[in-house]
């Protein structure tokens, strides 16, 4: 249930549901029951492996997941228990089986997890799709440890349906200093004399991804939110205006948000009705501010490059 909000620092930004409002953005959320096959801009509350079932076959044109690694954690009133790799592989088969049908020929699928996850779901990914890459994106929160290494960084697994898929390069260009200044014939050389900068290639290194924090518009009180950007670099690639995403472990709702804020479509799929709620907050904050932390106008920036801190 939704709680009254509790004083916040005059610059927390932390998005909360008060029980005033929480009635009126549970109408924007569908009950597993009422979803259906041709069900589209929407956040549904139920279990993954149920709803899955009852959508469309060959509609979506990008799956994106970030289900639970392999860890013993709560996700408000869910919680997922760490168990061995092969039952964890088994767990990620029962529902990325479901996904499939679901996709069309030319979807992309992209697989979030970390060290321990991340074999499983190269495994199971591969048994059903073509693997393309894997994204390390550097999330620079974590806690040191005295006897091993920080753990700073996270897997994206990126799969096609088929050998024909969408990637739009130039939508994901990312805008980056220019460390050594070659020129030719006296001019710059493929980089911008104002401010030295250059559009470089995307590499599978994510760097330039600030993980939200309190003072962020963006951020919730969910334990393992991905940050707008992130997802603007995904959908951006491998989709196009007007697609279909889905993502059939929502959180808070970053998926939804940044698919409204860039013209697509989606199905989010959550089990917890506090992160739905949270993420109906979000959607309807988007009507208003279509802004996301880092791209601006159609450019990925540097993490704290000067343009990037306007």
């Amino acid at each position: 249930m939704a709680k009254n909000t509790v004083a916040k620092a005059p610059n927390n930004r932390t998005i909360q549901i008060g029980v005033s409002e929480a009635a009126r953005l549970r109408q924007l959320i569908v009950s597993a029951r009422d979803s259906g096959p041709t069900i589209t801009n929407s956040l549904i509350l139920g279990d993954a492996l149920e709803t899955l079932e009852k959508l469309g076959n060959g509609r979506f044109a990008l799956l994106f997941a970030d289900p639970p690694y392999n860890l013993t954690k709560s996700f408000g009133t869910e919680k997922f228990r760490a168990r061995s790799s092969e039952e964890y592989e088994t767990w990620l088969d029962s529902w990325i089986a479901r996904c499939v049908p679901l996709l069309k020929p030319t979807a992309s699928v992209y697989i979030c997890g970390d060290w321990r996850s991340s074999g499983a779901i190269q495994r199971v990914g591969s048994k059903y799709f073509k693997l393309q890459n894997r994204i390390t994106w550097e999330r620079e929160k974590g806690r040191g440890a005295k006897a091993n290494w920080k753990n700073s960084a996270e897997d994206i697994w990126f799969f096609t349906v088929s050998d024909d898929f969408t990637f739009n390069l130039d939508a994901v260009k990312q805008r980056r200093r220019v460390m050594a200044p070659y020129r030719e014939n006296g001019q710059p050389k493929d980089w911008d004399e104002d401010g030295k900068y250059r559009d470089t290639h995307p590499s599978n290194i994510w760097t330039d991804i600030t993980v939200p924090f309190w003072s962020m518009p963006e951020n919730t009180d969910h334990p393992t939110q991905k940050p707008e950007k992130l997802l603007a670099k995904i959908i951006l690639a491998s989709t196009n205006e007007g697609d279909l995403i889905l993502d059939p472990f929502a959180g808070s709702g970053t998926t939804a948000v940044a698919a409204k804020k860039l013209g697509r479509r989606f199905v989010a799929i959550e089990s917890d009705e506090e992160y739905c709620l949270i993420a109906a907050k979000r959607l309807e904050m988007a009507e208003k501010d279509r802004s996301i932390q880092g791209f601006v106008d159609g450019v990925f920036w540097e993490r704290n490059s000067a343009p990037y801190n306007r």
